[in-house]
């Protein structure tokens, strides 16, 4: 063994070089640009970071000042004159909230399903056609809900009503998208089959698709409804109607303790909206497919 190694010659180890030289580690060309790029990179972020401010003693100002995070906690944990609280105020803005999300919901998955199966490769073969409707999709879902709030709130004013179109406006795109993915994924067997006894296109859609599709629509819509019960808690604060407003008026009166009061609700409420909606998964697409 030792003589084997002993005939290896710097020369040969050249050669071996000059014919492999990733086995031998980068150049010394590429190292430098990777470590350009590494400085570069650090100096942008250093750049970035003096640019907004974002340095230690603000950083332990916002902790320890008289307005900092410390001061606000303790003012949420300690609660004072809970006789007083507008109890009456605050469960009716919840309320809005879960409807507002459920209302929401409810119309955009409606409206979904027929955009979906207008998106879908399998149903819509014309490209172009299908194209516009994929980007009608995108347009929708890629403008974030707290923009359409703004938006509506300036159209038909404060209130939920503001809130449920937000929702339903960026639903539609979003679950159109989904729809049609999950319109895409239905198997040919059973759309072949009943194509074969002669069915009209809308029969085949009705018996042969819908009935693969409509267990994903359900699931995907009440996920929706668990994650837009907490985005309209974001919306009121808008002036889109819900506890939001509720939370917001608090703030700037400083009750931090009624703050943290309404924040406990929404959590508890989220948590049951999430058992419920992970159970009813369960039972109509099974174990494998809620938990994804």
């Amino acid at each position: 063994m030792g003589a084997r190694f002993a005939r290896i010659r710097p020369i040969d180890v050249d050669h071996a070089r000059a014919a492999l030289p990733r086995a031998f580690g980068r150049s010394w060309g590429e190292r430098l640009l990777r470590n350009a790029l590494l400085a570069l990179a650090a100096a942008y972020l250093g750049y970035l970071l003096w640019t907004f401010d974002f340095s230690p003693a603000r950083l332990y100002e916002g902790l320890v000042s008289p307005n900092g995070l410390f001061v606000i906690a303790a003012q949420m944990v300690s609660w004072h004159g809970m006789a007083d609280w507008q109890y009456g105020e605050i469960f009716t803005a919840l309320g809005q909230t879960v409807a507002m999300a459920f209302i929401g919901t409810l119309i955009a998955s409606l409206v979904a399903i027929p955009l979906g199966f207008l998106g879908a490769r399998n149903i819509v073969p014309i490209g172009f056609l299908r194209f516009g409707f994929r980007r009608l999709f995108d347009g929708l879902r890629g403008v974030d809900q707290l923009i359409w709030a703004l938006v509506f709130v300036r159209a038909v004013g404060l209130g939920p009503l503001a809130g449920i179109l937000a929702i339903c406006v960026s639903d539609i795109g979003s679950l159109s998208k989904l729809y049609a993915e999950a319109i895409e994924t239905a198997e040919k067997k059973q759309i072949e089959g009943v194509r074969s006894t002669g069915a009209s296109t809308l029969a085949v859609l009705r018996f042969g698709v819908l009935p693969q599709a409509i267990p994903l629509f359900l699931s995907q819509a009440l996920y929706f409804f668990e994650s837009n019960t907490r985005s309209a808690t974001i919306l009121g604060i808008v002036g889109a109607g819900g506890i939001g407003l509720q939370i917001s008026e608090r703030i700037k009166i400083l009750a931090w303790d009624q703050v943290a009061f309404i924040l406990i609700l929404v959590l508890a409420v989220v948590a049951l909206i999430d058992t419920l909606s992970k159970w009813l998964r369960l039972k109509l697409i099974g174990r494998e497919a809620a938990r994804g």
